[in-house]
């Protein structure tokens, strides 16, 4: 039998078979994905073959192979163990819910974001929510931030969950597709979903008042189908989103301003760090690129996962 992964429990995986039925099924002896270290074989999304065993009067499923995979977003922690996590797989696009502050989205994590969704060729939408609760200042500092991002290339919406401002749009982009919401804890991820299909009442919570950070709603990545001929899969919120597996040499490529300058820098091989006749430095230098984005490359390109979370307004 074939299926697609709805959710994952770290043993236990709920399989919907092609003629609509859910298993609870689990792997059968161990195995990788070329190559792949990570702390959960099996993803979200993956499509797999498995078979039935009776367990009592249940029936289990086993699952014996993961076919290929056509994309996926993959993070590593940022801490100590530095262990990598597939959040999902097999993707039509992913939204990055954005939030000025309570808590606060830096640039540093879109931008990191980004970078992994255009590694493995994955559309990212940017949602800039809580309009409704930003002063004239604060809507004026959201607003810079969409002309950035969308200069770059990227689709950005400003919307308020809670109000239910611009949600229709959203809702036109998912439908027919596999959708992934993403972001930090507390961003308003619960709440979308629940405004764009009322009857699934994921949990949501408040900010902690302490620390101005969202608590974690969602323990595991789940799959819903939803009633307009939309699948999303709804992920824990994340504190920090460290990249995986990319050379110095090509993290440059996944900046699309970066890259379109590539080919006038003097050499080839340029890291538009401190090389002569760099076309991205003379950009940055002309404004031509948002320093903000500069300043993410380089944390990138430097490695420096453990600290990465700064506020890109303040001066050194």
């Amino acid at each position: 039998m074939q299926g697609i992964v709805y959710k994952s429990t770290g043993s236990w995986y709920t399989v919907k078979s092609e003629e609509g039925d859910f298993y609870n099924c689990r792997i059968k002896g161990k195995f990788r994905i070329k190559g792949i270290k990570s702390t959960n074989p099996i993803a979200v999304g993956d499509l797999v073959t498995f078979s039935l065993e009776k367990n009592g009067d249940e029936e289990v499923g086993i699952i014996s192979e993961i076919k290929d995979r056509k994309n996926y977003i993959i993070r590593k922690s940022v801490n100590l163990s530095k262990q990598t996590h597939i959040i999902a797989a097999n993707l039509d696009q992913v939204f990055l819910l954005v939030t000025l502050n309570n808590p606060v989205t830096y640039t540093s994590f879109i931008d990191r974001f980004l970078v992994t969704a255009e590694a493995y060729a994955i559309p990212a939408i940017l949602l800039f929510n809580k309009s409704d609760t930003y002063s004239k200042e604060e809507k004026e500092e959201v607003s810079s931030l969409v002309k950035l991002y969308r200069k770059i290339g990227y689709r950005c919406i400003e919307l308020s969950a809670k109000k239910g401002e611009n949600v229709q749009e959203v809702k036109t982009l998912m439908k027919d597709k596999i959708s992934m919401f993403s972001g930090n804890s507390g961003v308003g991820k619960s709440t979308l979903v629940n405004v764009i299909e009322k009857n699934l009442m994921l949990k949501t919570a408040e900010i902690s008042e302490q620390h101005l950070q969202g608590q974690h709603t969602t323990t595991f990545a789940e799959m819903y189908d939803l009633s307009f001929g939309a699948k999303i899969i709804d992920t824990p919120g994340i504190r920090g989103f460290g990249i995986v597996d990319m050379e110095n040499y090509e993290i440059g490529d996944y900046f699309p301003e970066l890259f379109a300058l590539k080919g006038f820098c003097k050499f080839n091989d340029c890291l538009h760090v401190d090389e002569p006749k760099c076309a991205v430095k003379e950009a940055l230098d002309n404004d031509k690129i948002a320093w903000s984005r500069y300043r993410s490359y380089l944390q990138m390109i430097l490695g420096e996962d453990e600290n990465y979370r700064v506020d890109i307004y303040k001066s050194d």
